[in-house]
């Protein structure tokens, strides 16, 4: 038995098969916590929490879990920022790995965006999620899994 899983972000992710293949294939568990406006399908190795839809449920649910080693699969950069702090490996949807070094950059730019769209600024928003952006994860997130399950 492994002694991290992935903990999934699990309210707006749109790859959460491809996170239950690879952890059937790396026998690892996965957590998906998702507020109770989402439902969710069980299946065998992952645990699936439901939370009230408040703002911050699942993602104080989340930060108040998250371990060192864990994978972490979100969106949110303030979430990623915690679980960069437990020392969790942290994946986007997208596939992109965060880092200390480019989650400073990432919420800087948030919030100049942010501060835009306060003086009327309109920006387009993200791109369309693609069958590219959800094999480009499948295959980071088998990286990541294949590099703990050879380093531990």
């Amino acid at each position: 038995m492994t002694s991290y899983r992935i903990v999934v972000d699990a309210d707006a992710c749109p790859v959460k098969q491809e996170i239950i293949q690879a952890s059937r294939q790396f026998s690892v568990p996965v957590l998906m916590v998702a507020s109770f406006d989402h439902r969710l399908q069980p299946s065998e190795g992952v645990e699936i929490v439901q939370v009230d839809r408040s703002d911050q449920s699942v993602d104080l649910y989340i930060a108040n879990r998250i371990q060192a080693q864990d994978i972490l699969v979100t969106q949110d950069f303030g979430l990623a920022t915690i679980g960069l702090a437990k020392r969790a490996i942290v994946l986007s949807t997208r596939g992109q790995q965060y880092t200390d070094e480019t989650i400073d950059f990432l919420l800087d730019r948030r919030h100049t965006q942010a501060k835009q769209r306060r003086s009327g600024k309109h920006s387009k928003g993200p791109k369309p999620f693609t069958d590219e952006d959800r094999q480009f994860f499948q295959h980071k997130l088998t990286k990541v899994l294949k590099n703990l399950q050879e380093n531990l």
